[in-house]
């Protein structure tokens, strides 16, 4: 980390950001200055503007005031961990409450999703916490403990216009330049019989190859073979297609599908989707590759911050309206 000057201010700010994530930093380092504090946190022992002071990181002053109650609720009833980084201004997972929390505690939410997925008509209420639950995991996986695991940042149950059960998984990106890659390629675990460079088929035929599967006993290829189809394009990869970015959307993916064809569930449907800020191009290389590799499937959709902002502008109400000049003051959108 270093200082970095930005229209002749001097930031404590990581030196490593690409052009965006540098932009969104001094912005949010100067919303926090305007709105909070202007002490900085502490990263690694050292000074750093885009983190907050222990002295207010537990009031949660960069969450909507209308959402921390609820949301202290809901931890009650659904416990989950906050991020490491929770505390920096740039955190996705509190950008992931900022956006969806005000939306769902709202008599008009319906309206609003539904502009942003088509087949939304209601909000299951009756299900999860009034129809949504943070941070969202199931044991399908066999992955999960109590510090890492495939979680969905939010999940909302609903039901479409053929009064069937669904559920939908999202998973927030504020200012990440890639999504999570595979933990299994980089582990030190891995042996001469782990051959990542096998293709799809390959690893289909004998998941031994992979180190979750053999020596972590993860479920992702058990779950990937009864659901081979989906990834229709797979021969376009010469070596496993997860091993980058593709990996947490995979994760996220045969998660759903599990949990669709588990008869004691009762989801008719689930679906995945990422949101991410509208000037997040970062993401698009694997956003397209993964597209690619699920044939576009409509299983899988991708959407902005921008839409729900502009969906919920729409509807001219003033409750709405008080939260929308926040999150855009805050998310400079």
């Amino acid at each position: 980390m270093k200082n970095i000057n930005a229209n002749g201010q001097e930031y404590r700010i990581s030196s490593t950001l690409n052009d965006f994530q540098r932009e969104m930093q001094v912005h949010l380092v100067n919303w926090k200055w305007a709105h909070i504090t202007r002490e900085p946190g502490l990263h690694h022992g050292y000074p750093n503007d885009a983190i907050l002071p222990e002295s207010c990181a537990g009031q949660y002053p960069m969450l909507y005031p209308g959402i921390v109650e609820p949301l202290k609720h809901h931890l009650e009833k659904f416990p989950f961990r906050l991020h490491k980084y929770f505390n920096h201004v740039a955190s996705s997972q509190a950008a992931n409450l900022n956006l969806f929390l005000p939306v769902l505690l709202h008599p008009q939410a319906n309206a609003v999703f539904s502009a942003i997925k088509p087949d939304f008509a209601r909000l299951a209420t009756e299900y999860l916490d009034h129809g949504y639950r943070i941070e969202f995991w199931d044991e399908h996986l066999a992955d999960h403990d109590h510090i890492s695991g495939t979680d969905a940042d939010i999940a909302i149950a609903y039901y479409n216009h053929q009064d069937e059960l669904c559920l939908w998984l999202i998973e927030h990106k504020l200012t990440e330049s890639e999504f999570t890659t595979c933990g299994a390629f980089k582990s030190s675990g891995r042996q001469a019989s782990h051959d990542c460079s096998q293709p799809f088929a390959a690893i289909l035929a004998n998941p031994k190859l992979c180190y979750y599967h053999d020596r972590r006993h993860f479920d992702y290829w058990k779950i990937t073979t009864a659901n081979a189809a989906f990834f229709a394009n797979h021969e376009c990869h010469a070596h496993c297609p997860f091993q980058g970015g593709l990996n947490q959307l995979w994760r996220n993916q045969i998660l759903g599908l599990a949990i669709e064809q588990d008869e004691r569930r009762p989801y008719q449907h689930v679906t995945f989707s990422v949101v991410k800020h509208p000037r997040n191009i970062f993401l698009d290389q694997s956003l397209a590759k993964y597209q690619d590799l699920i044939a576009a499937n409509p299983k899988f959709s991708v959407f902005t911050s921008g839409d729900v902002i502009a969906t919920a502008s729409a509807l001219n109400d003033t409750q709405l309206d008080e939260w929308i000049a926040w999150y855009k003051s805050l998310y400079n959108l």
